[in-house]
């Protein structure tokens, strides 16, 4: 059993060729790409501000962010090279925003390598990242972003939550949308006080945004800085 479908990288790779790249990342294109880029400005982003746009894939909140930010200050990151191809190569240029962003502002790296970039960033977003993660892998992304975010920056993430007076073993359906998921294999849920212990010993202060109108009832955490 792979850790998520996102590191089936061959059925990622042949759903792109088909042409199925929004479908492939959940499609609700339009909506969660508005609904991300509304978020962030209503949480302070600024188009003056560099952004990290963490398991970017085919770039659903990156063409509305690229419009809405200064030219070359979005940045992506994902795993999946054939994703974040067709970002570039189709959803930008259908829109004729490549001219806005550096081919060289989007990574390919599956181990949150954000050194990869030379820049530091103000916001970050991983949206449906930690649904798909096991709980060391969060770990490891938040203790790697930590240097490459400026004192007092944010890094926006939704998960699927488990209450904490309730059994974090069994799955879990969630409203709206009906996913149904499990604490050891994809997509995954979590307790609030998992993602604290996540944060432990490292620079982020955690707190929890909640409900933030996702369509598939997602939470929205935010880890800052400190």
């Amino acid at each position: 059993m792979s850790i998520s479908v996102y590191y089936e990288t061959h059925r990622v790779q042949e759903a792109v060729h088909d042409g199925l790249h929004r479908d492939v990342i959940g499609g609700l294109w339009e909506e969660l790409g508005r609904l991300q880029l509304e978020f962030l400005i209503q949480h302070g982003l600024k188009p003056h501000m560099r952004l990290l746009d963490i398991g970017c894939g085919c770039l659903r909140a990156g063409v509305k962010l690229v419009a809405f930010l200064e030219p070359g200050n979005y940045y992506g990151i994902d795993m999946n090279r054939d994703l974040v191809e067709a970002g570039y190569q189709v959803e930008l240029a259908r829109v004729g925003l490549q001219g806005r962003l550096p081919r060289s502002n989007l990574v390919v790296d599956a181990e949150f390598d954000f050194s990869k970039f030379q820049q530091i960033f103000d916001v970050a977003i991983a949206q449906s990242l930690f649904t798909h993660l096991p709980l060391n892998h969060i770990r490891l992304c938040l203790r790697r972003l930590a240097p490459k975010l400026v004192d007092g920056g944010v890094l926006f993430a939704t998960f699927f939550q488990c209450p904490e007076e309730e059994d974090v073993t069994a799955p879990r359906t969630h409203f709206p949308g009906e996913i149904t998921t499990f604490t050891a294999k994809d997509p995954y849920h979590y307790k609030f006080s998992d993602l604290e212990y996540c944060a432990r010993n490292s620079p982020w202060q955690l707190t929890l945004i909640g409900d933030w109108t996702h369509p598939r009832g997602q939470m929205m955490c935010q880890f800052t800085k400190v």
